[in-house]
């Protein structure tokens, strides 16, 4: 198996290290505080003392750094990687930094008969955990294929951008929505806020409508909980934004929004709130107003549950996490050709709920990121409502399913949620009789 060199171990870089481990890859990793190796020592990573060490006998390289000032130093200081490469080898890096960076390092490696990949992902902690990144990639086609193994060990999506650069253009783009997203969902919340509106059932609505989005999705629960614990941090989103800013000026491409955003983090750094997660920015506008934006103080309702992790509270407060075994049939629709579709049924189990929804089983294997028509009993006088697949678990043959539900009419959640808490009910009183 392939011997892989791995340089940076932070929010990112330490699960994404982890995983390359759990799929059996030798592994020698290196960081500047070398504290984080310890636990990857303990599962069976060697650690290395320099760059140039995890470097050498590596077949692939995968750097892991928070900018283009981190990448040059850990390329070029004296026992960088430089020192420690080889021909033949390739080198995969998962950094948001500047193209020009990324196509200076292609440059200069293939002068050594070395590989460069430039990879970002997207996806965050939670999915560098679950191994759900996507990769956006850049550099040789033919490079990428002999390592999408190595790829697949930490994601579930690799995309394959063009010329060497690519990955970082796309990354940079990308991420200049991000944060655009994340400032107008915040404003959002805040204008709610202030005008003495529920927030619980503010950011119901805002997940069933129109101004759902991923950020909204992620961060919502993050700042209704005033929970900053960081996922992306604030200090990295403003890094990329400057990177994006640098990037528009050169393509002399006019980007009101993006400078806006970046200049609203620049607000949230200049407040020391720089480490923690870029949802943090909410404190900025909480001072403007001198009110906080979090969840009121009531019992939460299944409602909440069914939309946000941190709601899920409410059930991980029982004393065991309740089974509802509610049999389901699953419509499965595969796209042929123009005008045609294949479709294909399946019996089901609604299990319980789920961080975004709902978690269905079923012996039937699927894939993350489809969408399945969910057919409840008759009793439950629902109709089909559709779910797309953010999780994939698998156990001896049954494959569990974590199912986030959108844009469900308010009459249809709500019976929903009555007939899910009606089933509640019943297995919790069969299981006290």
């Amino acid at each position: 198996m392939k011997k892989i060199g791995f340089i940076g171990l932070g929010t990112m870089g330490l699960p994404m290290a982890a995983n390359l481990l759990r799929k059996g890859y030798s592994l020698s990793v290196y960081n500047r505080t070398a504290e984080k190796n310890v636990e990857l020592v303990r599962q069976g990573a060697q650690a290395a003392a320099t760059p140039a060490d995890a470097a050498r006998d590596a077949d692939v390289l995968i750097t892991m750094l928070s900018n283009d000032i981190a990448i040059r130093q850990t390329f070029y200081d004296p026992k960088g990687i430089m020192e420690g490469i080889r021909p033949g080898m390739t080198v995969i890096d998962c950094s948001t930094i500047s193209p020009h960076m990324s196509k200076t390092l292609q440059a200069e490696l293939a002068e050594h008969a070395v590989h460069f990949l430039d990879a970002p992902v997207t996806g965050s902690k939670p999915a560098a955990e679950d191994g759900t990144l996507l990769f956006m990639v850049g550099g040789n086609e033919e490079a990428l294929s002999e390592h999408k193994d190595v790829f697949e060990a930490m994601g579930n999506r690799v995309v394959y951008m063009g010329p060497s650069g690519s990955g970082s253009y796309a990354k940079l783009a990308h991420n200049t929505m991000v944060g655009i997203n994340a400032i107008g969902f915040v404003e959002g919340m805040a204008l709610a806020a202030k005008a003495n509106v529920d927030l619980n059932k503010f950011y119901e609505i805002v997940m069933a409508g129109g101004a759902s989005s991923k950020q909204a999705e992620l961060k919502g629960p993050k700042i209704l909980n005033r929970n900053f614990d960081t996922q992306f941090s604030m200090q990295l989103m403003h890094k990329d934004l400057r990177l994006a800013s640098q990037l528009t000026d050169q393509l002399q491409l006019t980007a009101p929004l993006l400078g806006l955003a970046k200049s609203v983090y620049e607000m949230g750094l200049s407040k020391g709130l720089g480490d923690q997660d870029l949802s943090a920015i909410v404190q900025c506008y909480e001072e403007w107003m001198d009110k906080k934006i979090e969840a009121c103080k009531r019992e939460e309702t299944l409602s909440e549950a069914l939309l946000t992790k941190q709601d899920l509270n409410i059930e991980r407060r029982r004393s065991v996490r309740v089974p509802m075994n509610i049999r389901l049939l699953l419509s499965v629709y595969q796209w042929e050709q123009e005008g045609a579709f294949s479709g294909q049924n399946m019996e089901g189990t609604l299990y319980d709920l789920s961080d975004s929804g709902l978690q269905v089983t079923s012996t039937f294997p699927l894939a993350q990121d489809m969408f399945i028509v969910i057919h409840f009993p008759q009793e439950a006088e629902l109709p089909p409502i559709t779910a797309r697949i953010i999780r994939v678990f698998s156990d001896s043959g049954l494959f569990r399913y974590g199912c986030m539900l959108s844009g469900l009419p308010p009459h249809t959640r709500i019976k929903l949620e009555e007939y899910i808490h009606e089933k509640l009910q019943e297995t919790e009183t069969n299981e006290q009789t």
